[in-house]
């Protein structure tokens, strides 16, 4: 089965992107309206035609590890490490929070 894509500018191999790009940055998100996954939402807004729409915290798996890709519901996010892989995720995503999901 192919790797799901992390869309995004500038991106490592990890999903971090030109925006954000520490060794914890490597979460992408789902968008609600195009459901793709993208490294960010500045990365979103600059290669769709259409500004990023969050996603309800409570429905499928809006997050993917950019390390071992695998998809995580939001719950699981919230742990702050991949269930998977235990890669370490941004703590600092939390002020973001309102751009990706919603209650």
């Amino acid at each position: 089965m192919a790797a799901t894509i992390i869309h995004g500018l500038g991106l490592g191999p990890e999903g971090t992107c030109q925006h954000y790009h520490s060794d914890l940055d490597v979460v992408a998100l789902l968008c609600g309206t195009c459901q793709a996954y993208f490294a960010c939402y500045h990365c979103h807004d600059a290669l769709q035609s259409h500004a990023f729409t969050a996603v309800d915290e409570g429905v499928g798996k809006p997050v993917l590890c950019g390390r071992c890709r695998t998809k995580l519901s939001y719950q699981a996010y919230q742990k702050g490490f991949c269930p998977n892989c235990q890669a370490a995720f941004n703590p600092a995503c939390a002020r973001h929070h309102d751009f990706y999901f919603k209650s």
